[in-house]
């Protein structure tokens, strides 16, 4: 019976479009929950999950809080394949059993998702100070290889080019390093940006078990001084002057292999951080977050924000905001001011 009840969800998490990876993984993750119960599902309880999950943060090397929640939610998913009325294995365990499947996984009893508390500080965002900072550290390094007559300067000024374009766009760093120069396109709403009106991210990151998703980021008017450096990049004055630069698309070649990846963005980054003096705890990453805050401190629409980003919930855009003290004073002032506004407009004359 139990392996007729993997075999009915693996079938269901085909037909959803999960990859065959995924499953596998998640199968095997409720084959290692039944054997440590000791019990099949139809008798599983909250406990037997208290006890499984126990174990695993309690071992000589604990799994990671985002693997919990990820066995959490395998598990969680497999009970609640068994105990939808639609596939019939309720009433069938309580016929040959007389007992049925229910849902151990419950919100007390699975690890939490990370609140604006717990946001780590290398998710932070950029203060437009430090972003300024950075990226004039970015452009001192290019000038001063460059007149060293280093071979160097042309990786650098890949670089820099790089984190603005990720920072002009919101990108992920993966999201980064898979651009391809044809992934750029016109905006026919805004044809003053020419061919770079908008981006096909091709490479952003899915749901669990469902590949890469695709979104389209437009080119924002915040963030419009970003055509003039793209249109520079892909001339032969930027990126044709890499030797490698014919053998792809990709938007970022090296010097001796097809294209620069994500460790190479991840390494520069951390260079240029530490001759900026800003926080070691900064990433890559934070640049992303920087995108958001300062879209949301512009007065874009939040909605808007999280289509430009491929957020699938408004609350995970939320975790990447962490607005200026500053702008939450002027927001404080301009509410009183319409209140004071509107009070006024109420108050009859005497």
């Amino acid at each position: 019976m139990f392996e007729a009840m993997l075999d009915g969800w693996r079938a269901q998490q085909l037909a959803r479009g999960l990859t065959a990876t995924f499953i596998l993984s998640s199968c095997r993750l409720v084959v290692r929950f039944q054997e440590h119960s000791n019990e099949y599902p139809w008798r599983w309880s909250a406990h037997h999950l208290d006890e499984f999950l126990a174990d695993r943060r309690s071992r000589e090397r604990p799994v990671t809080l985002a693997t919990l929640r990820a066995n959490a939610g395998a598990i969680r998913m497999f009970c609640a394949y068994l105990t939808d009325p639609r596939y019939g294995w309720a009433g069938l365990c309580e016929q040959v059993f007389g007992d049925v499947p229910t849902q151990v996984v419950f919100e007390w009893n699975a690890p939490r998702h990370r609140t604006d508390d717990a946001v780590p500080p290398a998710r932070r965002s950029l203060t437009k100070e430090e972003l300024q900072r950075f990226f004039d550290t970015v452009v001192d390094v290019v000038d001063a290889e460059f007149a060293k007559g280093s071979k160097r300067w042309l990786p650098a000024l890949r670089d820099s080019i790089a984190f603005k374009v990720a920072y002009a766009y919101g990108l992920r760093r993966r999201e980064l390093a898979m651009l391809e120069h044809v992934d750029f396109g016109p905006n026919p709403h805004v044809p003053a940006y020419q061919g770079f009106g908008a981006v096909q991210v091709r490479w952003a990151k899915g749901v669990a078990g469902s590949g890469p998703r695709r979104r389209t980021v437009l080119t924002v008017p915040e963030f419009d001084w970003v055509v003039d450096l793209l249109q520079f990049w892909l001339s032969p004055a930027g990126r044709q002057r890499f030797a490698t630069a014919d053998r792809s698309n990709l938007m970022w070649p090296s010097e001796r292999s097809g294209a620069a990846v994500v460790r190479t963005f991840d390494r520069s980054f951390q260079q240029i951080r530490q001759l900026a003096g800003l926080p070691e705890k900064l990433s890559l990453h934070a640049l992303r977050h920087s995108y958001v805050t300062h879209l949301i401190e512009a007065g874009y629409d939040p909605l808007f924000i999280q289509q430009q980003v491929g957020h699938s919930y408004s609350s995970t855009t939320a975790l990447y905001t962490s607005v200026s003290a500053d702008f939450k004073h002027k927001t404080v002032q301009k509410m009183i001011a319409t209140r004071l506004a509107t009070t006024h407009q109420e108050v009859p004359d005497a």
